[in-house]
């Protein structure tokens, strides 16, 4: 994939750490994860994948500075429809969760404003904390397993193909959603998110995945509150009493 930041700021998988694979050895570390997908990337020519690429690099970059996140920072595992990052230390979880993920939503949002003519941008993002070791090739251990397998789930899928109204489908790990999101330490409302369990070479993996309100649901509301009524006898004839209830913001999507 395409960065944004000049190959002497990218920090890719096995590098952040040290360049000899024995020196690293054992080192465990616990680290949030985070790996994206773009929706149907194959089905594209060369020149849409390349730009597909681009436009999800940038979107990546762009809600990454709106929530304070330097991605320079990133250990990166580039892939061609997408990335695996393992996340600094120090990062916050329910930042990443809610702030990075509604920034990220709008970013991809807006490049399909900007591009109508091109194939849509929507992508699967899922997250994960857990135990990893750096390798040669790649992150090691259970944590970039867990991770994939969740971004590569069928559930996960079908609920973006389901939801059209959504540029963005976001699915988490089940330890996860019980240290971070249920704890109300989270933006996101524990209740918007649907539990999954699946089965891949005999291991099961369970995560949890965000359903938003849907556009659909907003606008009936709007509407609903936006029919005119009889002006009551306390107010002037030509007067007319409107009330708009609007979504709260766990419930609004970009898309």
């Amino acid at each position: 994939m395409r960065s944004t930041t000049s190959p002497d700021d990218a920090i890719m998988i096995g590098e952040s750490m040290t360049s000899d694979p024995a020196a690293n050895a054992g080192r465990l570390v616990y680290r949030l994860l985070l790996a994206v997908d773009i929706e149907k990337y194959s089905v594209r020519g060369a020149r849409e994948q390349f730009l597909a690429q681009t436009d999800l690099s940038q979107a990546l970059e762009t809600a990454a500075l709106r929530t304070g996140l330097n991605r320079r920072l990133w250990e990166r595992e580039v892939r061609g429809d997408g990335e695996l990052s393992v996340l600094p230390e120090s990062v916050d979880a329910s930042q990443v969760i809610s702030g990075f993920t509604r920034e990220l939503g709008r970013a991809i949002g807006a490049v399909n404003l900007r591009q109508p003519q091109r194939p849509r941008l929507r992508v699967r993002l899922a997250l994960h904390h857990g135990t990893l070791t750096p390798g040669p090739f790649g992150p090691a251990g259970d944590a970039p397993i867990v991770v994939s397998r969740l971004l590569d789930a069928k559930p996960v899928r079908t609920h973006l193909a389901q939801r059209q109204d959504l540029d963005l489908a976001l699915v988490i790990s089940g330890s996860l959603y019980q240290d971070v999101v249920r704890t109300g330490f989270c933006a996101l409302d524990p209740e918007r998110f649907r539990p999954l369990r699946i089965k891949v070479k005999g291991t099961s993996y369970q995560g949890y995945t965000y359903v938003p309100a849907g556009r659909a649901r907003r606008a009936a509301l709007i509407a609903q509150h936006n029919v005119p009524r009889q002006p009551g006898p306390h107010l002037p004839l030509t007067a007319e009493a409107k009330v708009l209830s609007l979504p709260r913001p766990d419930e609004i999507v970009t898309g």
